[in-house]
């Protein structure tokens, strides 16, 4: 398995050289500064893989691995392939990328909002702090807040009085911070921001669309770039919803086993792959994560593996330290070791750590939300200790 590590640029606070000291040789890395749906040109893509792979005198080298992501635009998400010109330039972009060698490409397909968190610096009880969703903070956004129609009938009466408790417990500065974390799109999102009524506006157009008629458009647009990604011997991961269960009325068609499964038997090419994130997936109690990798072990490219737990309620969940929370990480490893030794080394699993805690130095400086480098430098290595204990040491 090969370590990777998720770099946001030039201008982000983790650097290179971060990257090198965390162990890292593999970077996941993307274009954000692309607006969704332009497509990529393969000289921007160069010059990015020119940043990582150009290698300093004395330093160790680095890799472009993966692709993470190419933003999939909310046309392609409601209308499937008859958003024809929107898929046309996504498949620019893989050719871009796939002309610099760059054989993995992460994607979601979460419909207006992408991961989703209520908190950013949930205090652990070690001091650290971590991202934490909290039910009750979130309905009390979507009730009070957004003021989302029908939103009132999706709840119970004792969640509703709950969340209006909440509600009228928030002062004005905090729910500005719900809000702003909510409507902003965190680091590496593949929606855009939004302000509340563009918020409103943009579920509005989803009102028709329900779980059937998204995953029909998500295999229409597989169906549109997979021929692509064959012919240039890319693999696509589609990565778990994050929280993997329907939001403000949206549908997820990304947060099971049987959601997988769907896709891959209807459209079987062997360029449909998935991202597999313990993480988002291990929110759900009825996801058993090692059954998940032993089933899909030959369509996994790349793991974001992180844990996470779940609280009293089933519903809110904080992100965990590597090796705590609901993920069993050992069966998990154990499972993708047996998958990765099937394979050659150019085609091994390429993994990160994901969602450090804030911790140490990190909780005095600016970081990247989700991406402290300590926090998920420690997750690296817990993660590098046990694949070495499994006689698996990565590369």
């Amino acid at each position: 398995m090969r370590q990777g590590w998720r770099w946001f640029g030039p201008d982000a606070p983790v650097t290179l050289d971060d990257v090198r000291q965390a162990g890292a040789t593999n970077v996941v890395s993307a274009l954000h500064q692309v607006p969704i749906g332009e497509a990529w040109t393969e000289k921007a893509v160069r010059e990015r893989q020119s940043l990582i792979e150009t290698t300093p005198p004395g330093r160790t080298p680095l890799k472009w691995s993966v692709v993470e992501s190419i933003p999939i635009p909310d046309l392609v998400k409601r209308k499937g392939g008859k958003a024809k010109a929107e898929i046309e330039a996504w498949i620019a972009s893989l050719e871009a990328v796939a002309a610099c060698g760059i054989k993995i490409i992460c994607y979601n397909f979460m419909p207006v909002v992408d991961w989703t968190r209520t908190e950013l610096d949930f205090i652990t009880p070690t001091g650290a702090t971590a991202m934490r969703f909290d039910h009750e903070r979130f309905a009390a956004f979507e009730l009070f807040v957004l003021k989302r129609p029908s939103a009132e009938s999706e709840y119970s009466q004792e969640d509703r009085e709950r969340a209006e408790a909440v509600f009228r417990s928030m002062p004005e500065e905090e729910i500005a911070e719900i809000t702003r974390i909510i409507t902003s799109a965190l680091p590496g999102s593949t929606t855009e921001p939004l302000t509340i009524p563009a918020f409103r506006e943009r579920l509005a157009a989803y009102r028709e669309i329900d779980a059937a008629r998204l995953r029909q458009h998500l295999i229409e647009f597989l169906e549109a770039v997979t021929p692509a990604a064959e012919a240039r011997g890319v693999k696509l991961t589609l990565h778990p919803d994050d929280p993997p269960r329907p939001l403000f009325g949206l549908p997820r068609i990304a947060s099971t086993e049987a959601d997988y499964a769907a896709l891959f038997d209807a459209v079987p090419s062997e360029a449909n792959g998935m991202c597999y994130c313990t993480g988002s997936l291990g929110v759900r109690a009825d996801n058993d994560l090692p059954k998940i990798a032993r089933r899909f072990a030959s369509r996994i490219h790349f793991a974001h593996l992180r844990a996470t737990t779940r609280e009293g309620d089933g519903r809110s969940f904080h992100e965990s330290a590597h090796l705590e929370g609901d993920v069993s990480m050992v069966d998990v490893l154990k499972e993708l070791v047996a998958e990765d030794k099937r394979r050659e080394a150019e085609d091994t699993i390429v993994f990160r750590s994901d969602h450090g805690h804030r911790m140490l130095d990190d909780l005095q400086k600016t970081v990247t939300p989700g991406y402290p480098a300590i926090g998920r430098l420690r997750g690296l290595a817990e993660l590098r200790g046990i694949l070495h204990a499994l006689g698996a040491p990565p590369t």
